[in-house]
């Protein structure tokens, strides 16, 4: 492990699709849905509550199978959940039995890939990077919401995945510390690291996506970079409020 952002996988989605429930009762919440994830960008996806949001990151992570279409890194399908992708999911998942550094590290140490002086040095790069060093040593417990929210982040980092998803990482936070992850996020993909950033917060969002796309009612209904989302009269109405 040479570097530490190591991502750049390119995702392609292609007629993805998935349902829930059986006969009548069954729901299409992903219908034909395609988009690319370019190589070393940050692309941002956007939409209404209820839009099919969980059910795209749940697939594109590997835990939910599609009923039609692929998923391509690097143009190899892939299925099931695997290194070459990994999620920060809204709910905090740092072993509350560690501290950040053997949260941080956990993933290289236990596969052998990383030990000693070298392990240490990586890890205190990435929590330096997140300002997190001087935290080394406590455990979750004692963490804010948002320092809970930084160690995830670098915990997914060091593991060097291909495309690294979020799901929402500024949900629940005070709007100072969403500043602060979202500059973070920044941070990480400027190292490399492929990302695909799924928010609620559109404003905060876009400003920082290469790339944004808009899913609605289970499809991609609008793409474009960041910017041009900002400045289209539909989003403003629909995401940002008229007026911002």
């Amino acid at each position: 492990m040479s570097d530490i952002g190591m991502g750049y996988g390119e995702m392609q989605v292609a007629n993805l699709c998935k349902g829930y429930g059986i006969g009548p009762l069954h729901k299409e919440v992903i219908k034909d849905c395609s988009f690319t994830l370019e190589k070393s960008k940050l692309t941002v996806l956007i939409g209404p509550s209820g839009c099919g949001k969980s059910a795209l990151i749940n697939m594109l992570a590997g835990y939910e199978t599609p009923d039609a279409g692929s998923i391509l890194i690097d143009g190899e399908k892939v299925s099931g959940p695997g290194p070459d992708r990994l999620v920060v999911f809204q709910e905090t998942a740092l072993f509350p039995w560690m501290t950040v550094f053997e949260n941080v590290s956990y993933g290289p140490r236990v596969r052998g890939e990383l030990s000693g002086k070298d392990l240490e040095n990586t890890t205190m790069k990435l929590l330096e990077m997140v300002g997190l060093e001087d935290f080394r040593s406590k455990y979750p417990s004692q963490l804010s919401g948002g320092m809970q929210r930084r160690a995830e982040l670098v915990r997914a980092m060091i593991n060097q995945p291909k495309v690294m998803m979020m799901d929402e990482p500024s949900l629940g936070l005070a709007p100072l510390v969403v500043q602060d992850i979202f500059s973070i996020i920044r941070e990480i993909n400027r190292q490399g690291v492929t990302v695909l950033l799924i928010e609620q917060n559109a404003n905060m969002a876009l400003k920082i996506a290469d790339l944004a796309y808009v899913l609605e009612t289970g499809n991609i209904t609008m793409s474009g970079t960041g910017a041009e989302l900002l400045a289209n009269e539909k989003i403003k109405e629909a995401y940002l409020g008229k007026h911002r």
